[in-house]
Formats: C-alpha cells, structure tokens, sequence
C-alpha cells in the first residue's frame, strides 16, 4: 500500500499544508513568528513528549533567565536544572546547558546553519534539527516527531511497522520528498509548522477531525475508513512499576536533607530526598529513622513515561548537629526554589511549607 499511496499523494501536499497553516494554523505561540534559533532551538527542546500548555509555562519564565545562548551557556548547570524542575525528561535541561557552551565554544556564539551541522550538537535529532533548520534558514528538510509520523503515515496509507529501523528510513525517505520545491524562505517554516499544526489540533491520534483536514480528499487513511490504525508500531512499550522510600530528614530549623541524584537513571543529576528500596532499608542506613520521631506519610503515585513510581515518605525530626549521610546537603525552604528538585518532591516538600 506504502508505494501506491505514496505517489497518489505526494502532488499537491506541501501545497495544500502551506496555504492551510497560513488560514487556520497556530500563530500565537510565544516561540512562533522569529527566525531567532536559540528561541526555535529552546521550544523545540521543551516541546520533545511535553504538552505544549506546559511549555507555555515554562518557555518564558526560562527566557527571562536566561535571553540568549552566552546567558545560558555561563550558568550553572544547577541553576538550569532548577529552573526546569517539574517539565520532566532531565536530561533535555542538561543537553540543552551542554549544547549552549558548544555553541559558543565552537561556533562563535552562532548557531550552525543547516540541519546536519546542528545535528552534531548535544540533545539535538535528525527532527529536531530540521524544525531549527527550516523555521530558522528555510532549508528543505524533514521534520519525523510522533505528530507527524501520525499524519504522514495516514495521509500515505504508510502501513510499514515503524517499530523498525529500515520502516522508519523509508518513511523519512518520503517526507523528504513531499517537502516544498519554490520560495523556500516562506514556504518551509509554513509546511513544518503546518504538519505539527495538523497533527496537535485535527490529525489527533483518537478521534481526528478529517472535515477540517485540507488532506482529507488524499489522504489513503481516511478512504479507509480506520486513520486510527496508522502509524503501525507493533512494538509495544513496557512499563514496570518500583516502589521508594523517601528519607524526609528536617532538622529543628525546618532544613530538609538533600542529596544529588546519580548522573543516570531516575531524576539523574537532580537534587532528591535520599532514595531506598523499602522501609527496612531506609531504617537500618538512618536510626534515627526508626525512632518514635518518625512518621510514615501516605504513599503516592508518580507516572513516568515508562515506569510506576510508589513513593513512600518518612518524616523525620533529626538529631542536631547531626547529618544523615556523607553526601548531602542541608537546605532551607527558601532556597528550593533555587534547586533542582523532581517534580513529585518539590509538591511534596512546598505543600508541607504551606501547613506549617
């Protein structure tokens, strides 16, 4: 079906997604209607599997830190991570402070310009590139994120299984190929913008809204009768499930023990309560935890991407003049929002701020 769909579709697409986006696209976003990359480059970074109304949050406040790349690229990586506590996947904020200092490093404070050059650089993909490249440059190149794979593949009837590599060359291999030819300059940052448009407001993955689709008379998924069965990935994610404990040390000042997490894995680099494996554990590392000063908090439950977290809380008044471990840090109320802390733990530890 891919072949066939493919050159019955391909006349006419870019065509068809340019003129839409100009009428019925998004023109407002704070992060829209610039050729400025460092501020393409930080939307696109903050939007990668976050809901644009979260980034809407954050895209401002992050800017006002830091404007531009120089501010970015001299910051302390603890400052940044702060600032971008609660948007999730913490390893973008660390590739983002990363990607700033090669910019200025490498490339005189500039950002490279064409997409292979800025795919050389820290955090950034083959997608991520292109959407600096075409919004920024108007260069011919393909966005793939999961928004467009689903419009893209619907239109096409691409019925591949884009759980495999060889699948997912072929489908780059398209979009490329339905890229617009004329007036560049314009006509690239419309169709890219165009396609994420489509896909973020009617090509939804559940209930698309084909009436309003400009691709609709095209598109091979909609003829079908069933757009909801592409993209094809038969791949499925596997989720697992770990339960926390959460060492919740406060001294007789209302300081909170901190420690920094490990470089990989869960929260890597963030600052968090001490972490363990169950309530024994977390007793026989700190006595004092098992003492009549300890309280157990109701457990809670934090969904990442690809686990179940069951955080179990122990308050704990400790011993003056005492530290509960080696490494780790004493940290007053006012500083946390100056840390960078997890999402889960920074409620838990603000809401508690608000009871006292």
């Amino acid at each position: 079906m891919t072949s066939a769909a493919s050159a019955g579709a391909g006349p006419g697409v870019a065509e068809r997604v340019v003129r839409w986006q100009a009428t019925h696209g998004r023109h407002q976003l704070p992060w829209q209607n610039t050729r400025d990359p460092y501020r393409v480059w930080l939307s696109e970074i903050m939007l990668q599997q976050t809901q644009v109304s979260a980034v809407l949050e954050y895209f401002p406040r992050f800017l006002q830190r830091f404007p531009d790349v120089a501010a970015l690229a001299v910051a302390q990586q603890d400052d940044v991570l702060a600032l971008w506590s609660g948007l999730g996947y913490y390893s973008r904020a660390r590739n983002l402070h990363k990607c700033a200092q090669r910019v200025m490093t490498l490339h005189g404070g500039r950002f490279p310009g064409t997409a292979l050059e800025l795919q050389m650089l820290p955090g950034i993909g083959r997608s991520t590139a292109a959407a600096i490249a075409s919004f920024c440059y108007g260069e011919r190149a393909a966005i793939l994120d999961g928004n467009v794979k689903r419009v893209l593949t619907r239109v096409l009837g691409f019925d591949a299984d884009l759980s495999m590599a060889a699948s997912e060359r072929r489908l780059w291999d398209q979009a490329t190929s339905l890229l617009p030819h004329e007036d560049l300059d314009l006509a690239m940052p419309r169709y890219t913008q165009g396609l994420m448009d489509l896909g973020a407001t009617v090509c939804l993955a559940r209930h698309p809204s084909c009436l309003l689709c400009p691709l609709q008379d095209i598109c091979v998924g909609y003829r079908s009768g069933h757009p909801q069965r592409f993209p094809v990935k038969t791949k499925k994610l596997k989720r697992s499930a770990e339960s926390w404990w959460l060492l919740w040390a406060r001294d007789a000042e209302g300081r909170v023990w901190l420690e920094r997490r490990p470089d990989a894995g869960v929260w890597a680099g963030l600052f968090c309560l001490p972490v363990f494996s169950s309530r024994e554990a977390l007793a026989a590392t700190h006595p004092a935890s098992d003492s009549a000063a300890a309280e157990d908090h109701a457990p809670f439950l934090h969904v990442l991407t690809h686990k179940d977290l069951h955080l179990h809380p122990v308050a704990v008044l400790w011993p003056n003049g005492m530290a509960p471990s080696a490494n780790g840090q004493w940290v007053e109320s006012a500083r946390w929002p100056d840390v960078g802390l997890p999402a889960p733990v920074r409620k838990l530890l603000e809401a508690s701020a608000l009871e006292d």
